[in-house]
This record gives C-alpha cells, structure tokens and sequence, in this order.
C-alpha cells in the first residue's frame, strides 16, 4: 500500500515561510511547508487521513462531486508551484533535497494521473473506499479510544448515502471487468454493515446508535447493487487498457525507478528463462520422490515443461484445510520470525504489533493476502496480515485448486512476503522514519521488490533446512513476479488476448487456472502495480550484489538489510547512494 496522491489546499500564506539559509533551516521549511500540505489537503479528504493515521476528522467524509475533485486538482498545481519559492532546494541537506525531490515527483505524477485517467467515472471501486474503509479502519485499527470510534463511524455511516448518490450521478462506462470486481465487493460491504461492523465494534452502550445507523446503509446499498447490476452493467464498455505510449509514461510516473517500460519487459523476459531452467533442475530432484517408479519425462521443451508442472502438482497436493488457513497461517509467522532472530537477519520491530486475521469480505477480490500495515502517522496502531480463506459460494473443484495453489509450502513463502521480513517489517521500519514525507510517501516499487527479495534472501540463508519443496514453491512464487511484469506490459501495449495471457500464466508459469483468471481481472484493473514486484526485487537484487561484492569479507547482512529499510520506503533509484552512507554508520 503507497500513501500517494494527497491533493492541496489554495488559500495558505505561503508568506509564512521565508526561504532558508542554512540546510537545517531549509530542512525545516520544508517539513512546514508539507504538513501545512496534510493540514489542509485532510480537510478536504477526511478518509485518506483517517488511513494515514490523522484523526482529527474521522467524524467527516469526503465530497467526491466533480466541483470538489476539479478544487483539488487546482490546489495540486498551486503547491507544485509555490514548492520552488517556499522552499530553497540548494540549501537543502542532501536527505532534504531526497524528501524535495520524492514531494514534487508525487505532485507532478498527481497531475498527470488526473489528466489521464478517470478513475471517478470509470471505476466504482473508488467510491468503497469511502463506504467501507473510512468506518473498517476506526474500528479495527484506530488507537483513539474506542467510543470515540464509534461516535465517529456512526457519523460517517449518516453521510455514506451522499457519496453512493455522488456514484450514481457520476459513474459512465466502466471497463466490465472492474466493475464485475465492484459488484462483489459491495456485496461484501453489505455484508459488513448487516453484522461484522458490529462485531467489530464489541460491547459498547452505543451498540443500538451502531445498528440504527448501519441499517439505511445497508438498504442504500442494496438500491446501490441494483444499480450496478442493472444499470450500470449494460454501459460496462470502457477501454481498460492503456495503450503503449500511456502505459510507458505511467510506468515512470508511478513506478519513479529510473527504468523504461521497454527495459522492464527485456529484464523481465530474461529471468522468465533463468527461472524456468532452475525450476527444471529443482524438479529433476524432486521427481523421484513423487514417481519413483516411473522415468523423467523426455529432454525436450515439452517433456521439460511437464516435468516441473507434474512435481509442481504433486508438491502441490501437501495442503491443509480450507478452515485451517488462517490458523496454519499463524503456525508459519513463529516459525520465521525464530529463524530470523537466530540467524541475525536483521532486528524485528519490538513490540510486534502484526495480527493475522481473516480477510474481511469487503476487502475480497482478487488475492489470497495482503498486508495492512500500522498507518504511518498512527504508528502505535495494530499491523492486519490478512488470509482468506476460499468463499463460502465457491464449489468444491474451486476450493481445491484454490487450497493446491496456496499449500503448506506456498503459505510459508507467502508469509515471508507479506509478513517477516517482508511487508510487515519494512513497514514497521519505515513508520519511524523522522521524515513525515517519506512516511506518507511510499515508493511501492520499493515495497513491493523487498517484499519480493526476502523471498529468496530466506531461503539462501537456510530457511526450510533446504526443503527443495519450499525452494520449489518460492521459485513459482518468483517467477508469477516475473509473468506479472510481462503480463502488465503486453495486455495494456500489444493487445494481448485473454486466452494467450492465461496460457503464459498456466503453461509458462505453472499457475492454477483459478489463480490466473483472478490475476487476468486484476492486471486489467491495476496497470502498472503489476510490475512494482519484480521492478522493485531486482532493484534490491542488485543493489545487494553490488554492495556485497564492495564490501568483501567485511559484508554483514544483517546490518545490510537495516541500512537499507531504515531510510522509509524511498522509490529504489536513490538506494544505492542512501545505502552506502548508511553503512558508514554504526549499526
């Protein structure tokens, strides 16, 4: 999750802040100058600093009119402007000019984002943001005390039909497959205000206020599925993909790595063999374990194929029950976070604040799991690894594609990413972060690749005990980093069909059928986040190598990887330079 894309306010006295002299000084303007940015902007969009972790206005929601959104695209170009006179980026310390730098480039990306792409009118997932998350995350993460997140989401429950008759009014032609995705969640938005937002919110004297407040939220909601069903549906004709001069400037904007859409697709296109012939050689190992009586399939592309995809499958059936999930989730983070301390990978975060827990329904779609990390100006708040289990609706062949493709061996990898070291940790890492900018502003090619990198960092290090099974599993993990890459380029510049972007994934990466339909629907939706996973782990890849090969003997991995998350989530093309000079530093 990146906290990017926050728009600004007219009317501040820029005059307040006169340009600075010295680096600390200059530094200081520059920290005024963007929290008088939050100040403001969090008026205007009470949701976004709600999850940021700002509670000053959790009783409000957003106008989402197109007279407001038109304002905040006018205050973005007013602070992009005012930037260069407020604040004077020669006399900026080198960190400052980082966090200057990483400012305008949000603010410019902001821009361009809204000048191409209409994500208001084409996209109803926008709007659940404001129907589920603003009221989710008062109750389930906010440190404010609790009946004072009840008042307040009883608050925001009486202005949601606003924002839902906004969505009628506004919403034209979306792409079918993201509005498909906006039919289930709202389902599952109903679902939360008929009864998980009370059992979230517990006992309390307020609990009759909570359920006369959820129920015309629910009957609004209800009138808001029929309209997407039923008339909305029929004008489900928009163009989802982005076309190649698009797709390569929104990959820059976004991604901020210093790398061309062109030289993505040619990295990635490369390690898509490399992965390939390890994953052969795995399984040559493997095969005699599953099929000891029978021969290795023929040397040939397609005897080599089947080869991984039979281990692959047989590895596969080593799963637990649907109902078990979350459990052997939890089973998985104790036996990771004790390699991790014994082998010095790096410091975890004390106190660990990272619950795992069943995926909400509203928040389900299209993955297995995700990482809610502690908002970064609420840092104290709880950290949300989330499983899902497979939906209730789901037939039994589904369930157990589902169950093969996340077995014992895949959630362990899946915890290593999202988890420790992964996600939970370089979140928690970044949230100390002295810099606001670098807190709120995340790079996620950056959160992405590190996520990614541990990964195989676990396993190189001797987690598992050399399990060739869990390395099976991480290999196929990695290369669907790989295929997301070539996936995310091709659909949205070629022209690529469904059916050739489903036979990549299942024939050229092993994927379940299942998992590559849900990955089809979310590469449609999300252009350009598909490739932060593998843009991100090979900017930490190399960088690691580089480093290491520097350093010689005097190379400490432990102490490597704190240098390189203890400067927040910094897009990776600043990393080597932020590295380097960290390790100059004691540990």
């Amino acid at each position: 999750m990146t906290w990017s894309s926050l728009r600004w306010v007219v009317g501040i006295a820029w005059a307040l802040v006169p340009l600075a002299g010295s680096a600390a000084d200059a530094d200081a303007a520059l920290r005024a100058f963007y929290q008088r940015r939050l100040d403001t902007s969090f008026r205007l969009e009470p949701t976004t600093a709600t999850l940021l972790g700002d509670h000053r206005f959790d009783d409000q929601l957003e106008d989402v009119s197109k007279t407001s959104r038109a304002r905040w695209v006018a205050e973005t170009k007013a602070c992009l402007k005012a930037l260069p006179k407020e604040v004077d980026y020669r006399s900026l310390s080198r960190d400052g000019q980082i966090d200057f730098e990483i400012f305008k480039h949000d603010l410019e990306a902001s821009l361009w984002l809204n000048d191409n792409t209409r994500p208001f009118e084409d996209d109803p997932r926008v709007y659940g943001t404001y129907v589920s998350d603003s009221v989710y995350s008062l109750l389930a993460q906010s440190t404010r005390p609790k009946e004072e997140n009840i008042r307040n989401a009883i608050a925001r429950m009486r202005k949601i039909p606003a924002i839902l008759d906004e969505a009628e009014r506004t919403l034209s032609r979306p792409p079918r497959s993201i509005l498909e995705t906006a039919i289930r969640q709202n389902k599952g938005a109903i679902a939360f205000y008929e009864s998980e937002v009370l059992e979230l919110a517990g006992e309390t004297p307020r609990r009759a206020d909570l359920q006369a407040a959820a129920a015309p939220v629910v009957a609004r909601l209800k009138r808001y599925q029929h309209f997407l069903e039923h008339d909305l549906m029929p004008r489900a004709t928009g163009e989802w993909r982005l076309g190649r001069k698009r797709f390569a400037q929104k990959l820059e904007w976004v991604l901020d790595a210093g790398v061309t859409a062109d030289q993505v697709l040619a990295d990635a296109e490369s390690e898509f063999a490399r992965v390939n012939g390890e994953l052969r050689v795995i399984s040559r190992q493997l095969w005699s374990r599953y099929f000891p009586k029978q021969a290795l399939p023929p040397d040939d592309e397609a005897g080599r194929r089947l080869l991984v995809a039979r281990v692959i499958q047989a590895v596969s059936q080593e799963h637990g029950a649907a109902e078990a999930l979350v459990t052997d989730a939890r089973a998985s983070v104790d036996r990771i976070k004790t390699f991790i301390r014994e082998r010095d990978i790096l410091r975890l975060p004390e106190p660990d604040r990272c619950q795992v827990i069943e995926m909400p329904e509203f928040k389900r779609g299209n993955s297995l799991a995700y990482m809610e990390s502690a908002p970064p100006l609420d840092p104290a708040a709880v950290s949300f690894y989330a499983v899902s289990p497979p939906p209730a609706d789901w037939g039994a062949e589904r369930v157990r594609s589902f169950l093969e493709e996340y077995n014992q061996h895949m959630l362990q990898i899946l915890t290593i990413h999202e988890a420790y070291p992964g996600h939970y940790v370089q979140l928690e890492y970044a949230n100390r972060s002295t810099s606001p900018i670098r807190r709120v502003l995340q790079s996620g090619a950056f959160v992405e690749g590190w996520a990614v990198y541990t990964e195989q960092m676990m396993l190189d290090q001797g987690y598992a005990d050399g399990d060739l099974r869990v390395r099976l599993m991480q290999l196929k993990f990695y290369l669907r980093a790989v295929v997301n890459a070539i996936l995310d380029h091709r659909l949205h510049c070629s022209r690529m069909t469904d059916e050739a972007a489903m036979d990549l994934m299942v024939k050229g990466a092993f994927q379940s059928e299942g998992e590559a339909r849900l990955k089809l629907i979310r590469a449609k939706q999300t252009s350009t986040q598909l490739s932060t996973y593998f843009v991100g782990r090979m900017a930490h890849y190399r960088l690691r190598q580089e480093i290491e090969r520097e350093l010689g003997d005097r190379f400490d991995l432990g102490r490597y990887h704190e240098a390189v998350i203890s400067h927040g989530s910094v897009p990776t093309k600043y990393l080597p330079e932020l590295v380097r000079a960290r390790l100059h530093s004691p540990r």
